[in-house]
């Protein structure tokens, strides 16, 4: 993340009032609502869990095992069960 100099950006005035709050210290500043975006969508991040999760679905309809499929996504055997259990919602 790269900064801003708010002198390049802001009227004076708002940098006098924020300075008031907040003098010389780094401030965030939230996006608009409108312009959020979820978790993992500028990345990919998202799209990559979701296509492992489906991936590894249909190794279990296959017939790999619990077991197996913790080993080889490094996931805990529980962790696999919720991703088999909601896997098989969306697809019925």
């Amino acid at each position: 993340m790269s900064y801003m100099n708010a002198e390049h950006v802001l009227p004076k005035e708002l940098i006098k009032k924020i300075q008031q709050y907040v003098d010389g210290k780094p401030l965030y500043i939230p996006r608009k609502n409108d312009n959020k975006k979820s978790w993992g969508e500028n990345n990919g991040t998202r799209r990559a869990l979701k296509e492992r999760n489906v991936k590894m679905y249909f190794m279990f309809l296959e017939g790999a095992t619990i077991s197996e499929l913790a080993v080889q996504f490094f996931l805990s055997e529980k962790s696999v069960r919720r991703i088999i259990r909601q896997e098989k919602i969306k697809q019925s």
